[in-house]
């Protein structure tokens, strides 16, 4: 910025002509990952930015890696996470170069889980049941937080069930069809999921404790994002999303919806609650 602009803009600033969100950045930069948990958090806070007046880019990431080298990069600027155990190596890998925004959700869960017409309760239960689950817990993609927690469940537990790698998709299909024929089953999953609305199932307790408590989910930034940008800040911490309603968008999205289209919807019958959110100081 040369003298003479510098000069100009003190000049405003003294007279009350300028003000701060002169200098802010109108386009946000927003990290997601293509999660049932996440999207509905983006897209959300995604359309309150743009009630603001902001334009709102959006990258998505394949895994936790990849999008926290780009948030600590400046690829983007903000991304919402689960910091306390889902993704806590990479936020305290990265966090000197990172900042807490605001809570935006929390309770998310994960654990194994069984139907349940299944008259069992707690994980202690699984081996004296081995054989009607078929020696096997049925688990999700291999290298996810969830088959890590529950690999550590097996050993605690010193369970002689073997956990299966696979993906989510087979998980959904084969706990579907053990309902269907009203088998025993015992899968991975996490809370919150349309399954768990969908499916009348019940989570193991874990009186270990191997699997982590009911997590929260933050909007993290930049270190600085905040101060640079005050009015997106605002906006942003504005947003909170109960567990309830991102069951209810995936949902709606495994009934047939796009995600853009129950996240709409959503938006749509909350418009008295999102007004209130946008009723919060200018700058």
């Amino acid at each position: 910025m040369n003298k003479l602009l510098k000069t100009i803009l003190a000049g405003a600033m003294a007279l009350g002509l300028a003000s701060p969100v002169m200098a802010q950045d109108k386009v946000i930069r927003m990290g997601t990952l293509s999660w049932e948990d996440l999207t509905p958090i983006t897209g959300i806070t995604r359309k309150v930015l743009e009630d603001k007046g902001f334009t709102v880019e959006v990258t998505e990431f394949s895994e936790w890696g990849i999008a926290y080298a780009a948030l600590a990069k400046g690829d983007v600027q903000i991304l919402a996470s689960q910091t306390d155990y889902v993704a806590h190596d990479y936020w305290d890998r990265n966090k000197n170069r990172l900042e807490k925004i605001s809570p935006v959700s929390h309770g998310l869960y994960q654990g194994i889980a069984v139907p349940s017409y299944v008259n069992i309760d707690s994980v202690e239960q699984l081996n004296e049941n081995a054989d009607k689950f078929g020696g096997k817990i049925i688990g999700i993609e291999p290298g996810s937080g969830l088959m890590r927690d529950t690999t550590n469940a097996v050993s605690e537990y010193a369970l002689d069930l073997q956990l299966v790698e696979g993906s989510s998709a087979a998980m959904t299909a084969a706990l579907k069809s053990a309902i269907d024929r009203q088998e025993w089953i015992a899968v991975t999953i996490w809370e919150p999921s349309w399954m768990t609305q969908k499916f009348d199932i019940k989570f193991l307790a874990d009186p270990k404790g191997v699997f982590p408590p009911p997590q929260s989910y933050y909007w993290i930034g930049q270190d600085g994002f905040s101060a640079e940008n005050p009015e997106a800040r605002e906006a942003i911490a504005s947003v909170y999303v109960p567990l309830a309603d991102i069951t209810a968008i995936n949902g709606a999205v495994s009934d047939g919806k796009t995600m853009d289209e129950a996240v709409a919807d959503w938006v749509g019958a909350h418009a008295d609650l999102i007004s209130r959110w946008s009723n919060i100081k200018s700058y």
